[in-house]
């Protein structure tokens, strides 16, 4: 079985491989192919692999399995052909797409952007910035239930919070509410979480409508994709003062220069880092390793996408 990653380290991170597996590095969809396409079965592409790139699976006559190292497939869903099965990294960025939740959360309330801008400034800011905000007490509303939701709200917990988890639909075994119920839930929110995956079901699921219905105050974090916010309606409302904002996510991405949202001091902006941690390949490429020894033996894949989550 030919399998082609994008780095070369992977392989020594896959465990043991079945018989008879080539293990070739093709790093970019636009780079040299390392070998000719035709017998190749699996294929890893790149992290964050843009638009477009899809279109080299066209290539591989012989393709059955495209596993993905990131959490989200919207570059990918649909875009496959017939018999191909698409996988995610369902698992391998919840520790850390959940630590820069925590750490935007926490940096915005205790007002360290404010801090380290004043230390750049050599200014000693205690009377300029105290008291700042607190964790404890706040009512969170973590808008995507799935394994990423799950891991953060675990770490939410522990700093006295009320968490409230929302997903596509109702799971009242698990306390989870369906996205329909969100013009109720959204009043009672302090902080407003986004961790779902970029489908036309969310595609500007924060609309003018759902920001509208937020307290004054409140908090939006993004670490979703940016096209699950509509840009237009957010920037009105930071800009106002009325809400404040955690993005690691644009749209557009990246957030061209000069845009009204790099100055906003209620913005906290990250370039989409939130999985790119020293961890990451380690626990990805244990997955797909696992993955070709589940296909080599006949075992159901894991993490199969469907309906693009």
């Amino acid at each position: 079985m030919k399998v082609w990653v994008p780095h070369a380290h992977g392989v020594s991170l896959m465990g043991a491989l079945p018989p008879d597996t080539t293990v070739e590095v093709f790093p970019a969809a636009d780079a040299p192919m390392p070998s000719a396409p035709d017998d190749v079965r699996f294929w890893v592409p790149p992290f964050l692999a843009g638009f477009g790139a899809a279109t080299v699976a066209g290539r591989f006559p012989k393709l059955e399995v495209v596993q993905l190292l990131s959490a989200g497939a919207e570059v990918w869903a649909g875009q496959l052909a017939d018999g191909v099965t698409l996988c995610d990294a369902r698992g391998v960025h919840d520790s850390s797409t959940a630590e820069w939740a925590m750490a935007a959360i926490l940096g915005h309330l205790r007002e360290f952007p404010a801090f380290a801008r004043a230390q750049a400034r050599d200014e000693w800011s205690y009377a300029a910035h105290t008291p700042t905000d607190e964790l404890a007490g706040k009512r969170v509303l973590i808008v995507g239930a799935g394994s990423i939701g799950a891991a953060l709200a675990a770490r939410l917990l522990p700093f006295e919070v009320t968490v409230t988890l929302v997903a596509r639909r109702a799971r009242p075994d698990e306390s989870v509410h369906a996205v329909s119920e969100l013009p109720s839930l959204l009043p009672h929110a302090d902080i407003v979480v986004l961790i779902v995956p970029q489908t036309d079901a969310t595609h500007h699921l924060v609309d003018a409508a759902f920001l509208a219905a937020m307290p004054d105050g409140a908090l939006l974090v993004n670490a979703a994709r940016g096209r699950v916010v509509d840009t237009a309606a957010l920037l009105a409302e930071v800009s106002s003062g009325r809400l404040s904002a955690a993005l690691d996510v644009t749209d557009p991405e990246p957030l061209p220069a000069g845009h009204a949202l790099w100055s906003l001091p209620n913005v906290l902006l990250t370039p989409h880092v939130a999985g790119s941690v020293h961890g990451h390949h380690r626990r990805a490429y244990a997955l797909v390793g696992a993955q070709l020894r589940r296909l080599a033996s006949g075992q159901p894949l894991i993490n199969i996408v469907a309906d693009g989550y």
